[in-house]
């Protein structure tokens, strides 16, 4: 699996700065196909990323290390 990266918190990107995607260029789903291996979001969650607000990226973020942990 991929180094994990920290998820962004409330303070680090305010209301105006853009919550950052946690894609690292490893694009390939896990054998079942509900996650991508590199970032650990769905294909929804990916394909919505440009249109989700900074409350939503920061909810998707917060699932990411859990998804994470059941992969390992």
């Amino acid at each position: 699996m991929t180094a994990s990266r920290d998820p962004p918190d409330a303070t680090s990107a305010g209301t105006t700065d853009q919550v950052p995607s946690p894609c690292n260029s490893v694009c390939r789903m896990d054998a079942a196909g509900i996650y991508c291996i590199g970032c650990f979001r769905t294909l929804d969650e990916i394909a919505g990323w440009a249109d989700f607000d900074n409350e939503r990226r920061r909810q998707v973020w917060k699932e990411l290390g859990r998804r994470r942990a059941q992969a390992a």
